[in-house]
Parts: C-alpha cells; structure tokens; sequence
C-alpha cells in the first residue's frame, strides 16, 4: 500500500525521542529580498548535520532484532552514510558503508567517527551497487537504501510534519531533491495536511534527473553529473518517482553559481552554516519571486556539513 499522512505520523512517534526537533527560522531582510514570507527548518540542526537521520533511525527501528544482528548496509556519498553510521552505533549493530573515492573528506571522517566499517568504489552508481551486492553477500547486513524504501521516506517526511505543525497556514513547501527521499515525504505528508499547499522541489541544473523525469513522466536516471551540490547527485528512486509525480506540483532548476550566491545570503544573514544542497531552495525562490510573491513558504534546509576548502575554491572561481 502507498505511504500516507498517517504513516508519517507513526514514524514521528516511532523516531521522537531519539532526533532533534529542528528550530524553524525568519529573516526580515530575505523576506523583503523576495516579497514573500520565509520558514526555514534548519535540518542543519539535526543530529549528523541533516534530515537523514531521520530516516536512518525510523529504519533500523523497523527491522526485526533477528535481522538486525548482522548489521546494515549502503552506499551513499555522505549524509545517508553518516546517518546510518550513527543509528547503527545506538542500536548496537554494525554498519557498512560503501563511499564514493571522491567523497567529501568531511563526510568521511564522521562516516568513520561513527564506527562504520568503510569500504570506497569508482564514483558511479555501478560500482556503488556493485560494491554493495559484494559486502551484503559477505555479510548478510540488511541494505538500507538511501532514499528509495518505504521507512525511509516515511522518516524524512518527519520534517514537514514538525514544520507544518508549527506553521500550519503555509501555502508553499520547497526542498531540495536528489534520490528523492525529502521531497516525496514532504509531499505525501504536505498534501495530506493540505492538499491545496504547492510542493515544490528544488534542483541544480547540473544534475537535473529528477526534473527531467518529472516532466517526462518516466524515469530518466543521472548521468555524469556535475554540480558544487554533492548531496543532490544521485538518481532518482522508483519509489520516490511515484509519489513525487503524484504530489510535487513542479521542480525548479537552479545554476551553481545562483546556489553559491544564495548561500553568501544564508551564511551573511541568517548566520548559519548549510551546505550548497540546502541552498538550492532559496535559489529557486529568488529565481522565481513572481511565482512566490506575497506566499507563506517553507524551505527545508536539508544539511550543513561541508567541505569548506571545496567551497572557498568555489566562491573564489564564481563570486570574486
């Protein structure tokens, strides 16, 4: 059966107590910047630095203590790795995690300050797979997919719940999309609140998978993609697909060099610290004032671990 409301309301119960419920924040300056009325939910705040820790713990604390014993499995660039390094660690199990080699340096030292096991791949989403087949077979670990499993979306919907509870009148929830995870949680939950809220999802146009997908109604997966967002360069999941081209009202496509500019925005106004996939929505809202005029909007900031000399090296090539 297709995920719901209610099943999001039930991982909220079920992952609670063990995740920080994230603060939502205003800023005057981007509000008058954009003619409109901005939330932020500064998943940022969460436990690893983003929203994957939401769907990490709703996710082993749905699998069978039997089957949890051998440990989890997946493979992910960076904030899924270290979401399920660390829901592992509290759940007494083991985890083992499949790294792209051009993984940010800071995503893998936490991956490893966790305790998983590391084991890096060609970064291609064959030798991920790959990779991961072989350390599954070795190990009978249950994989825990990235984005694209029912606990999985259900835990990243958590989100919107929290931030639709405390602003109940938005007209507009906007979040970054990769694989998918967010956004499809976001939308099943936020149409479920209210179906006349708009889902918007947020994406580089260097890796715009997701958008072309959206538009052609059939799964059109990532190739050599190429953006300064790394948690944004996975394909688009099956599952994800399915509710997002149910709900998502459309995807908006952002260059880097407006992602960077957003991001000088956060980092000198809000003085907060994302990462450049978080900054995708509020690229996508100045980009598109007139379709976000004089609206009450919510923008999921996904993350904030960054690798800060990748970035320096950026804002010097782009912004000088």
């Amino acid at each position: 059966m297709a995920l719901t409301k209610s099943d999001i309301e039930l991982a909220h119960t079920q992952i609670e107590r063990h995740i920080n419920r994230t603060p939502v924040l205003t800023n005057s300056y981007l509000d008058e910047l954009v003619n409109a009325k901005l939330h932020f939910k500064c998943e940022n705040f969460q436990k690893v630095g983003a929203f994957k820790y939401r769907g990490a713990t709703n996710a082993l604390l749905s699998i069978p203590q039997d089957k949890l014993k051998y440990g989890v499995a997946t493979h992910s660039s960076g904030n899924h790795a270290q979401a399920l390094a660390l829901a592992a660690r509290v759940a007494g199990t083991k985890a083992y995690i499949v790294m792209p080699s051009n993984s940010p340096k800071v995503k893998i030292d936490a991956v490893r300050g966790y305790g998983a096991e590391i084991t890096f791949c060609e970064p291609t989403l064959e030798a991920r797979e790959s990779t991961l087949n072989k350390i599954v077979e070795e190990t009978n670990a249950e994989f825990i997919h990235p984005y694209d499993r029912e606990e999985i979306i259900a835990g990243q919907g958590t989100t919107s719940l929290e931030l639709l509870r405390s602003y109940p009148n938005l007209d507009v929830v906007i979040t970054p999309v990769g694989g998918g995870g967010l956004l499809s949680g976001t939308a099943i939950y936020s149409k479920g609140f209210n179906p006349s809220i708009e889902v918007f999802g947020a994406e580089p146009m260097g890796a715009n998978d997701a958008y072309k997908s959206f538009k052609s109604g059939a799964i059109i997966p990532s190739t050599n993609p190429n953006t300064i967002c790394d948690g944004l360069l996975t394909s688009l999941g099956k599952l994800n697909f399915g509710y997002i081209e149910k709900n998502v009202d459309d995807i908006l496509l952002v260059e880097d060099s407006e992602v960077l500019s957003a991001l000088k925005i956060i980092y000198e106004r809000m003085k907060i610290i994302i990462e450049p996939s978080s900054a995708t929505v509020l690229a996508a809202v100045i980009k598109n004032k007139e379709l976000f005029a004089e609206k009450k909007i919510g923008l999921i900031l996904s993350g904030g671990n960054i690798d800060l000399q990748s970035l320096f090296d950026h804002f010097r090539d782009k912004l000088q």
